[in-house]
């Protein structure tokens, strides 16, 4: 495994619409483990594919503790709800929202055993799941923020 670069805002990548993963190859299966690596580094909730330079339809979400989904062509099948809490960005450092997002989603991906599956995530994990496949769209949380915060008003 490797730590890799977490591409930030600004950087023309952050903007492209992500390619779907045709094949999932020891490449694939490299690149997931990569990612999980550099969003614990980052201290990190979730990873775009895109944020470390790759424009292919792949998140990482972690929002319990060793437990890591890894979601290849992701699609949001349900929402349900309403949240509107705090977000920041491994790629907008030291930047920090509210953004209104729902409350429960659902979404369907495929795993790196190639099959289909499905995870419904609330609170946490709903914005995360959220946050992470709008990266896949070329789409930042500033895109999507109510209200930036001051500094003051992020807890550490």
């Amino acid at each position: 495994m490797a730590k890799l670069n977490i591409v930030k805002d600004g950087d023309p990548i952050l903007r492209k619409k992500s390619r779907p993963v045709e094949v999932i190859d020891e490449r694939i299966k490299t690149l997931a483990a990569d990612m999980v690596e550099t969003m614990r580094d980052a201290n990190g909730c979730g990873l775009a594919a895109v944020q470390v330079g790759k424009l292919r339809r792949m998140v990482v979400v972690e929002v319990e503790e060793n437990k890591p989904y890894i979601m290849i062509n992701p699609v949001i099948i349900k929402r349900e709800g309403n949240q509107q809490e705090a977000e920041g960005c491994l790629s907008v450092p030291n930047q920090w929202g509210i953004t209104d997002r729902p409350m429960t989603v659902t979404v369907r991906y495929t795993g790196l055993d190639g099959k289909e599956h499905t995870v419904t995530g609330s609170g946490l994990a709903g914005r995360a799941f959220c946050h992470e496949l709008d990266h896949l769209e070329g789409v930042l949380f500033t895109d999507n923020v109510v209200r930036m915060l001051d500094p003051d008003e992020v807890e550490s």
